[in-house]
This record gives structure tokens, sequence and C-alpha cells, in this order.
């Protein structure tokens, strides 16, 4: 594989980074072939030793995915945060997808569960007093307020346990990625001596 080969094949894989940090991510790896040129070394020997073009995109997407989440904790910075943990592999999508589909469907049922009852619990409070409400219209009321509190509950467990999912998450491509680290290694210390 040359120069631009290589180089093609990173920027493609970097499709949807911010451009400023694919061009920096692109003008470090130009600046390895640059060094590797100096030391003597052809573009087919530097591009073996950086490795496999495709892969390196995929890791550096994943890292960047989990520093946004770290950074903005956010529903889109969580959603690039699992997307590139899920695009590091295919084995990952097959396993982690049906898992994190459920799993998203089941929170996405708690939301709905917190409105349903929120919104129960605001006609039960407004209407409960004026439509005989079991108890009377103080009943009525507590009855709604009770509702409304258990919506804010299930709401609020809800966003806690996305937050740690999300986490957990992250913390998967980190381990992810420390387990590949080792595979690596013999090109990390290959593209170290181009420098």
């Amino acid at each position: 594989m040359n120069r631009a080969e290589f180089m093609s094949s990173l920027r493609r894989g970097l499709v949807g980074l911010p451009i400023t940090t694919a061009n920096e991510i692109a003008s470090d790896y130009e600046t390895h072939f640059e060094d590797g040129l100096a030391a003597g070394r052809t573009d087919a020997e530097v591009a073996e030793a950086l490795g496999n073009p495709d892969r390196l995109a995929r890791e550096l997407r994943a890292e960047a995915g989990a520093r946004r989440w770290d950074q903005e904790k956010n529903p889109s910075a969580a959603a690039a945060a699992i997307f590139a943990v899920l695009g590091l592999g295919a084995i990952d999508i097959l396993i982690l997808l049906p898992i994190l589909m459920g799993v998203v469907g089941a929170l996405f049922g708690f939301i709905m569960a917190a409105i349903g009852l929120f919104i129960g619990g605001g006609v039960v409070m407004v209407a409960g007093p004026f439509a005989g409400f079991p108890g009377g219209p103080f009943a009525a009321i507590l009855g709604g307020l009770a509702l409304i509190a258990g919506a804010t509950a299930i709401g609020a467990l809800t966003a806690v346990v996305t937050i740690l999912l999300v986490n957990a998450t992250v913390w998967y491509a980190r381990l992810h990625y420390r387990l590949l680290k080792p595979a690596l290694q013999p090109q990390a210390q290959a593209s170290g001596d181009l420098t």
C-alpha cells in the first residue's frame, strides 16, 4: 500500500468526525510518512508499520466519541459514543446491537410510562375533585400529586440509568481499545521508530 492509498483509506474512515479533528489526524499520519521517507523507508514500509488504516480510523473515531461524551454529556454525544463503539467491529455489532436495542427500547418504555403517569396525575388532580373521585376532592388532589411524583421519580431514575449505560459503553470502548493495543504494539513501535 502506498502513501496515497493509505491516506485515502484513512480519510474515508474519518468521515463524520469534525473536519478540524480529521485534518489534524491526517496531518499526523502525513508526518509519519515524511519522517519515514527522510529515514530512507519506502511508502509501503511506512504504511505497513502504521497498520491497517480502516482499523486505525475506527479506533480514532471511537476515542473521539468517548472524548466528546466526557466533555458534553448530552444525548447527541451519547449517540456518537455508542455508534463509535459499535463501529469498532462487526462482531461487536452482532453482539451489542441486539442488547443495545433492547435496553434502548426498555428506556423508551420507561420514559413513555413517566409521561403517561405525569399527564394522568395532572388529569386526576384537576378533574378528580369535580368528577366525584372516591374519597373526595382532597383525595383526588393527593392522588394526582402522587402520580406526578411517581412519574418524576421514574423519569429521574431513567435519566440516571441512561447516563450510567452510556458511561459503561464508553468504558467498554476504552477497554476494547486497550485489548487491541497489544496486537498493535509492534506497529506502534515501528511507527515510533519513524519519529
